[in-house]
């Protein structure tokens, strides 16, 4: 069976699947991370791997940058390939001013500016938030491991380019700790689909401080989140 997108067999992914934005860090994790692999899709060169972490079955998937294709992708996944828990391992930029480069965000909700999730739910608003159960999993790892690790809500946006002062002043006064261009995609898809869904970002910029990660470190440089995340999925 495939789909437009995803040229694999019915059976190809594991229930558990990570999603990078990046095909290449998704190779990365792969290579990297699980053991007897096998890359199972690579239509459009978005990669998706098959294998095993600690004895458990894993895989991992790339789903391009933005709501639409990371959308695009879950929605796959989970019609398609019976995918049950989804968790977007991304970069994120920083706007909580104690934050700093490579530093680990989860995020339990994320507002957005599209309107992906309004068009779904009748032009309503639509609270996209992490599944209560999956959330809980992975922080009762992390308090376990004393690791240290922030929580929140984040942004969501549409226009990568779009961060005037005057915004970074209104999501701060708000509460927002991060701001990144998936999950509000992703938290809705998995609601549709009764699926479990979280996000787990490492810091690759700061809008406070105007720092950021090269494309090398993107890539490759997320190690400690993907283990961390991991671990907890599989504990």
């Amino acid at each position: 069976m495939t789909t437009p997108h995803i040229n694999a067999p019915r059976d190809a992914f594991a229930a558990t699947c990570l999603l990078p934005g990046d095909p290449l860090r998704a190779k990365f994790i792969a290579e990297t991370f699980l053991e007897d692999v096998t890359c199972v899709t690579s239509v459009r060169n978005m990669l998706g791997f098959t294998g095993h972490y600690k004895g458990q079955p894993i895989s991992v998937m790339g789903t391009g940058m933005g709501m639409p294709s990371c959308v695009l992708y879950s929605t796959e996944l989970m019609e398609f390939y019976g995918v049950q828990r989804l968790v977007r391992v991304g970069s994120c930029g920083a706007v909580e001013p104690s934050l700093r480069l490579n530093d680990i965000v989860i995020a339990h909700a994320a507002s957005t500016d599209s309107n992906m999730n309004r068009k779904h739910f009748a032009g309503m608003d639509y609270s996209a938030a992490a599944s209560p159960r999956l959330l809980q999993r992975v922080l009762n790892y992390v308090d376990q491991q004393k690791a240290n690790v922030a929580v929140g809500q984040i942004f969501s946006t549409d226009n990568f380019y779009s961060a005037p002062v005057e915004q970074l002043k209104l999501l701060q006064a708000m509460g927002i700790i991060a701001v990144e261009m998936e999950a509000a995609g992703l938290y809705a898809a998995a609601a549709k689909y009764k699926a479990q869904a979280l996000t787990v970002l490492t810091v690759s910029d700061s809008l406070v401080t105007d720092e950021h990660l090269d494309a090398a470190a993107r890539e490759a440089g997320f190690s400690q989140m993907i283990e961390l995340t991991l671990d907890a999925l599989v504990s």
